[in-house]
């Protein structure tokens, strides 16, 4: 009974994390913002030192510095940085100065691997609380926002044209970016986040026909990936957050190699 308890709450947080993670992917893949991802969830890692050293809520930690690294880099996109570059400085120097940190921190025990790669198996029903909240506010402000964000994602000037402001809709995604973050971090780690945000949603891409049935079927990806990644780690003894993963890139070969196949058969017919 202990063992269907811990998994079910298992399932239930790689659920309410696929449903986060994956609409607000499509418009990560859409806006070519991967690295943008990357450099949000990288930040988590300080955030969790922080927390620690002050005694503080992980979560709401892993939050604000998710939110002070997305804002950044936000603000910065429009100052003529290289983008590229500054992502890739931001994101790792923000993992080193948390996992620093985290080695001056005397008298607390930490599993780091947990917040690196995930640990799912170990979510309580509190995590599971924060995950299913995170994940409603998530859906629930693209929901809010999904015809502006959508306006603003194909062309800045229509966007301006129609009233909407396009860095008020960045702005929009920068909050549900850091809010995924922190409630994927137990799931699927820091390094795993945006790979969770991606695959699902470029596997999506060749099985659609408008936006908002890519963010449907990217979620259903998301979340078959997280219920076979669990079943698949707990019958291989293998790491659920990488494992999980791992079926989403399985998911996403299956779905270019039967749209390669596809392609031959129309040309050839």
């Amino acid at each position: 009974m202990m063992l269907d308890d811990f998994l079910l709450r298992a399932a239930l947080a790689g659920l309410g994390v696929a449903l986060a993670a994956a609409p607000l992917g499509s418009f990560v893949v859409w806006r070519r913002m991967a690295y943008f991802g990357d450099a949000t969830a990288h930040a988590a890692i300080l955030g969790v030192a922080l927390a620690l050293a002050f005694d503080t809520s992980v979560f709401a930690g892993a939050l604000a510095m998710s939110l002070v690294m997305a804002t950044a880099v936000s603000t910065l996109s429009g100052k003529g940085f290289a983008m590229d570059t500054m992502l890739g400085v931001l994101a790792h120097s923000a993992l080193a100065f948390g996992l620093v940190g985290v080695s001056f921190l005397s008298g607390v025990r930490l599993d780091l691997m947990a917040y690196l790669f995930g640990d799912i198996l170990a979510v309580s029903r509190g995590d599971l609380a924060v995950i299913w909240a995170g994940a409603a506010l998530v859906l629930a402000l693209l929901v809010w926002r999904w015809q502006a964000l959508l306006t603003a994602t194909l062309s800045p000037d229509l966007a301006h044209a129609s009233g909407i402001d396009p860095r008020r809709e960045q702005l929009v995604l920068t909050l549900a970016l850091a809010l995924v973050v922190a409630v994927a971090i137990k799931v699927v780690g820091v390094l795993l986040i945006a790979a969770l945000l991606i695959v699902p949603a470029a596997a999506a891409r060749p099985l659609s026909t408008t936006p908002e049935r890519m963010a449907v079927i990217a979620t259903l990806i998301a979340a078959a990936s997280a219920l076979g990644g669990l079943v698949a780690s707990f019958r291989l003894d293998t790491p659920t957050g990488p494992t999980i993963v791992c079926v989403a890139a399985l998911i996403f070969a299956g779905v270019m190699a039967g749209s390669a196949l596809s392609k031959t058969v129309r040309n050839n017919g």
